[in-house]
């Protein structure tokens, strides 16, 4: 198997959709074999694989987890979920199904916490119902149609009209000019005190071999300062971190969002599925109300659009709730030395 595989077995069974072994049959269907061998995957590796930290980059070495250098194959939010969804499934094993139900599997029931699971009534309608799995629960039965609306509800939450994007992005470049020049003077006070450190070192050197500091003096101190110059190092790979362009990512997050919702507009249920796991996790329903989570990055875009239309309600000539947007400078970097 290759990277490209390993990354799809994950985004599959991220959706809920598959158990174990549909997921190795599936793998089948598309080719995965071994690269050495050429043969078929057995379901076992398939769970190893899913649970296994190296994947988003972590590794355990004598019962420790260590952090790798390598590059993830997928991201812990992608891996946390799997584990989500294995966890879910173990604890609710409804058999198997004859249907692929849009939200079964990521809905639980907000008066028990159990899963909510789809059934067909009068060969037609679809309802979703809590699994009982703990005891008689009060919680009601759903319709389908009201669960898609009440999803297309959240999703659109996070979807800013066009002048309020032009607003935020507008604040975004201003604010990147100003970060951008506090970076780039904060990086040269960095350089010139690893450079001042860096003449020291040599300087004394010089005077361990004229004979004017012994070495133990020399060992002491040369330590000291290279373990200064290995924190100003760090000071600058991190200001180099926090330096990328925000501006950019802030712009395609905002345009992420926007077509979240024109796609959830559009698409059939499975696919509207699959947009509510990249956007939500951990909803639930109770008394005929949906409770969903955002992941992150979502939940910032919907808490500012939310408090941008009640600012834009009560003061109609400002322009914008944007403070959320903006980038915050470490306290680190702002510490001098």
């Amino acid at each position: 198997m290759v990277g490209s595989q390993i990354r799809q077995l994950f985004e599959w069974y991220a959706t809920g959709n598959y158990s174990l072994l549909e997921l190795t049959r599936k793998s089948h269907k598309e080719g995965f074999v071994y690269r050495k061998s050429n043969q078929k995957i057995h379901k076992s590796v398939v769970h190893k694989i899913l649970k296994n930290p190296v994947y988003y980059g972590d590794f355990c070495w004598a019962g420790k987890k260590y952090r790798g250098i390598h590059e993830p194959l997928v991201s812990r939010e992608l891996f946390d979920r799997i584990q989500e969804v294995m966890g879910e499934k173990g604890r609710h094993k409804t058999g198997q199904q004859k249907h692929s139900w849009a939200f079964q599997g990521l809905l639980s029931c907000g008066h028990c916490g159990c899963a909510m699971v789809a059934e067909i009534k009068k060969k037609q309608y679809v309802y979703y119902h809590c699994t009982g799995n703990k005891g008689k629960c009060p919680g009601k039965w759903a319709r389908e149609e009201e669960v898609a609306r009440q999803f297309a509800q959240v999703i659109s939450a996070i979807k800013m009209d066009n002048e309020v994007m032009g607003w935020i992005i507008a604040a975004l470049k201003e604010s990147h000019a100003d970060t951008k020049q506090y970076h780039a003077d904060r990086m040269a006070t960095l350089l010139a005190q690893y450079e001042k450190l860096e003449r020291r070192l040599d300087a004394m050197y010089e005077d361990k071999l004229d004979g004017r500091i012994d070495q133990n003096f020399y060992d002491r101190k040369s330590s000291a300062w290279k373990n200064e110059q290995d924190d100003i190092l760090q000071k600058i790979e991190k200001l180099q971190t926090a330096n990328r362009s925000y501006l950019d990512e802030g712009v395609k997050l905002l345009e992420l969002a926007q077509r979240a919702v024109i796609l959830y507009e559009n698409q059939t249920e499975q696919e509207k599925r699959r947009i509510i796991n990249f956007v939500c996790s951990n909803s639930s329903w109770k008394d005929g109300r949906l409770y969903a989570n955002y992941r992150q990055p979502f939940d910032i875009l919907a808490e500012n659009n939310m408090a941008n239309k009640k600012e834009m309600a009560i003061f109609p000539q400002k322009n914008g709730h944007f403070e959320n947007w903006l980038p915050e400078q470490d306290s680190n970097l702002r510490q001098g030395g």
